[in-house]
């Protein structure tokens, strides 16, 4: 696995996996100059030759940000498409303004948000919805694959697997609201990377039987990343650590 890094404000990384010619995946993550009440975001985008598809786009406010990033890194004409996890602002929000650059970019989401989304943006033929089940999402050669996240936190929620890369892209589970002194766009220390988790996730992640399905399902991918919308990505043993983390977790608590 090799980095490159761009000098953009907004961190831009290009995850090149041994053995792809074309296929990368980009990571515009880790804002250390974003307003302070903004919660830090993390977008990232698949490419396959002359294709390019955003995964979870981010708000309106980064709008700038995350486009000069993307256009230091690849021409954002390429942009094919957006997969939208779910239906939160700091996910979805900046679809008009994605749409307004390319007007016939199309959104990839559950079908549960086919009525909501089009408050942000777009018209009925801009989103193609994802069933419960999940679908096979084609970008040039590679064919990545919506997985069922439902209730995790969302309740029509997937999330993004690269079977070439071995990436999965895993929306608010596995995220973690870090200090800024942990600033690093990678796990270092599982130990003391989960403590600024678990809060989230007991909070957030609403149901255990869809925890432990979610548990299931993913064990049986080959991952080698796992990155999240909010905080540091998980590599290598570190992936799995956090699927054993997370299923012995007690979720949907208040306090505690």
């Amino acid at each position: 696995m090799s980095i490159q890094e761009s000098s953009t404000p907004r961190r831009a990384v290009v995850l090149l996996s041994g053995g792809l010619d074309s296929a990368t995946a980009l990571a515009i993550a880790r804002d250390a100059s974003k307003p302070g009440y903004l919660i830090d975001t993390n977008e990232y985008v698949v490419m396959d030759g002359e294709q390019a598809l955003l995964c979870d786009p981010g708000g309106i406010e980064i709008f700038p940000a995350v486009f000069s990033a993307l256009s230091a890194e690849c021409d954002p004409t390429t942009l094919a498409g957006i997969f939208a996890s779910h239906q939160d602002p700091d996910i979805i929000s900046s679809l008009a303004l994605w749409l307004e650059f390319k007007p016939d970019l199309k959104c990839y989401t559950s079908w549960l948000w086919q009525s909501f989304l089009p408050h942000f943006g777009g018209s009925e033929s801009t989103f193609v919805p994802i069933p419960d089940p999940g679908m096979t999402i084609r970008l040039g050669s590679l064919e990545l694959q919506a997985i069922p996240a439902h209730y995790l936190h969302s309740s029509g929620n997937h999330h993004l697997y690269d079977p070439k890369a071995k990436i999965l892209f895993s929306g608010d589970v596995g995220a973690a609201l870090l200090p800024p002194d942990q600033g690093g766009l990678y796990v270092e220390d599982f130990s003391r990377h989960i403590r600024h988790a678990e809060g989230f996730h007991k909070r957030w992640m609403g149901s255990d039987r869809a925890k432990r399905d979610w548990c299931e399902r993913v064990s049986r991918l080959d991952i080698d990343m796992m990155v999240p919308q909010h905080g540091a990505i998980y590599q290598g043993a570190d992936v799995q650590r956090f699927i054993n983390w997370f299923a012995a977790l007690e979720v949907g608590v208040l306090r505690g």
